[in-house]
Formats: C-alpha cells, structure tokens, sequence
C-alpha cells in the first residue's frame, strides 16, 4: 500500500471517531456544560482525559479487531470475550439497543430546541416538523443522510470555530473572570474526574461500529497512528468549545438551557450572522443522527423477523411500522427534555457501559498482555 492512500485511511479512521462524537448535542454545547464546563477549571483537564480514555479503548480494540479479522461487532465480541462471550456479547446488544434509544432522542431534542430557541418555533409544530422528516427520511433516504452525515459534522465544526474563534478573543476578559472564579472557589475535583469517565464510556457505548473501518488498514499498527491523529483533534476542538463556553458560565440561563452555545452567540460577535447559521447546522447534524439511528435499529429488527431482508430495497410494510415505532419512541424519549436526557440519560448509558466494556478490556489486556499472549 502506498503511503498517500495508507495515510488517507488512517486518517479517515480518525474522522470517524471525530464525526461520531461531535454531532448536534456536542455543537449545542448542552454535553459540553453537563459532564464539563460546570466543573469550572476542571474542565480543561476533564474533557482531555475523556479523550485519553476514548483514543485508548478503540486503538486497542482496532488493534485486535485487524490482528484477528474480526470487523463486525457481533464476530468483535465473540472473539473478544472468548468463553465469557455468551454473556458479554448479549450484554453489548444490551449497551447498543439503549444507545440506539437515548440517542435518537437526544438528536429529536436538540433540533427541536434549537428551533424553538433560535427561530421561536413553537414546540409542537416543531416536534411535528423534525418527527414527520426523520420519519420519512428514515424509510427513504437513509443512504443519502448517511452519505451527508460527515460532511454536516465537518460543516458544524467549522460553524463552531467560526463562533469560538472570534468570541474567544473579543470575550476574553469573560473567559479569564470566570476561570479565576473557579479558582478560587473549585467545584470538587473528584466528581469532575468521575463525570468526565461516565462521559467517555457512554461514548465508548458506540465502539462496536467504529470496528469495521479496521479493515483496510495494512497492520495492526495503524490502529496506534489512527488514535493519535484523532486524539489531537478531538483534544484541540474540545478545549476550544470548553475555553469559549467560559465566556457564558456566570450568565443566569447557562445552567438551565437547552442550547447554551445559543447564548454565547447571542452575547458574541455578529450574532444576526451567526445565530442562523450554527442553529441550521445543529438541526441538521441533529436530525442526520437521528436519521442514521433510527434506520440501524430499523434494519436490525427488520432482519430478524424476515432474514432475506434487503436494506437496499424499496421499503416494505414491515420497515414502515418498525421505523415509525422507532420515530415514536424517540419522540417519547425526547418529551424528557434535553437536559434530562444529556444529564440522566446518558449517564445511565455511561453506567451500563463501563462493566461491559470499559472493565472487560481491561482485564483482557491484563490477561492477554495487551493481546501478545
């Protein structure tokens, strides 16, 4: 393999990572604020030891899933586990099917908020608006959002510096007020640290389709070099959306939005530019997310009950009713609201993930000497 195109993969492995975790709730910065900025100064240790973790867990499972050909999650975990597969592996689905669950919902959540916040749509037309699109994207045109999904997260990321960048610097003695604050009065360190690990496993929740883009690596090596170019680029967007959102942690609405990056843009420079902008983004990478779920867990069931089942195909009864039950379900998920479900939702997700894979692999690399035995 030529080094341009083995570099090209490495790298695009790379942006999967990135592309998985900055979706609309991470641009709304409502994740951001719950499992980060809140801790004040902690944050910029926090939100780069989320990332160590993150890169760590999937470099090895990359690693393992090139060195022994196992590239879809099911065949991943039953080599994995080994004899503890029957358990672990249905444990995983376990992880999947509620991923599938809260994160569905949380995209529903985030574009209608938006909308209500960036626009004042009233809510229901709103909920109406995204559920109906989701729906009929889902049954239609899945393969169009999937091929959209990445670059409406390049096009949110590069909405985001445009909001950050500027607002860093003309907001600066915000940003330097309120660190100094933290200073001096320190959120406790320890539930900050814990919040931040809770963060990385329920995003370590995914881990099993990051899997499939080991294949065209040329070794397991690459694994390694993947990693690190993702971790230094989701280290330095993270810090960049942490130092920005400092700007706005004394406001009296920080605690309490559903779309706080909204209020920094708001207070910030060209607001009237920008807030339509960064909102119409964050609907979209929101409803993309949605989309790509929803049509997953879709396919997933539509396989069991008919085994012939061709994704590809005009879509039949049996993908219409399952994909409206899954619409309906996130749409009733979503009625929790955004906070509740960053804030609980997700922390459950977290909790249910780090006995089934963060513990677990661990202990493999114990056992196996980081899988050289």
């Amino acid at each position: 393999m030529k080094n341009k195109e083995r570099m090209s993969i490495i790298v695009g492995v790379a942006f999967v990572w990135f592309t998985t975790q900055f979706g609309g709730g991470f641009a709304s910065g409502n994740q951001l604020r719950q499992y980060f900025v809140q801790f004040g100064v902690w944050a910029f240790i926090t939100c780069i030891m989320a990332q160590c973790i993150g890169a760590f867990y999937q470099w090895y499972g990359l690693k393992y899933a090139k060195k022994h050909n196992v590239y879809d999650y099911k065949s991943f975990n039953d080599s994995f586990y080994g004899k503890y597969s029957p358990i672990f592996s249905n444990l995983y689905e376990l992880v999947y099917i509620v991923t599938i669950c809260v994160a569905p919902a949380a995209a529903f959540a985030t574009g209608v908020s938006t909308m209500e916040s960036a626009f004042g749509i009233n809510h229901w037309i709103g909920t109406a608006f995204v559920g109906v699109f989701i729906f009929i994207v889902a049954v239609y045109g899945t393969n169009v959002v999937r091929k959209v999904a990445s670059t409406l997260s390049i096009l949110i990321v590069v909405g985001l510096f445009l909001v950050y960048i500027p607002n860093i610097f003309v907001q600066w003695d915000s940003i330097s007020a309120n660190i100094s604050a933290s200073l001096a009065n320190p959120a406790p360190f320890g539930k900050a640290v814990w919040t931040g690990i809770v963060y990385a496993a329920f995003q370590l929740g995914s881990i099993g389709l990051l899997f499939q883009h080991a294949k065209p690596f040329e070794s397991p090596d690459d694994a390694k070099s993947s990693m690190i170019w993702g971790l230094g680029v989701n280290s330095i967007i993270c810090l960049m959306a942490v130092l920005g959102l400092m700007a706005i942690t004394n406001d009296p609405d920080f605690a309490t939005a559903s779309i706080p990056l909204l209020i920094l843009v708001n207070k910030g420079v060209a607001p009237d530019l920008l807030r339509p902008i960064i909102s119409i983004l964050i609907v979209l990478g929101s409803v993309s997310t949605a989309v790509n779920m929803i049509a997953g867990m879709s396919n997933r069931v539509c396989k069991a009950m008919d085994k012939s089942f061709d994704p590809e195909a005009k879509p039949g009864r049996n993908v219409i009713i399952v994909t409206f039950v899954c619409t309906l379900v996130a749409f009733l998920i979503a009625q929790l609201g955004l906070n509740n479900i960053v804030s609980i939702g997700y922390k459950y997700l977290g909790y249910l993930t780090i006995p089934v894979i963060m513990i677990p692999y661990v202990v493999h690399m114990i056992a196996t000497k980081f899988d050289t035995k």
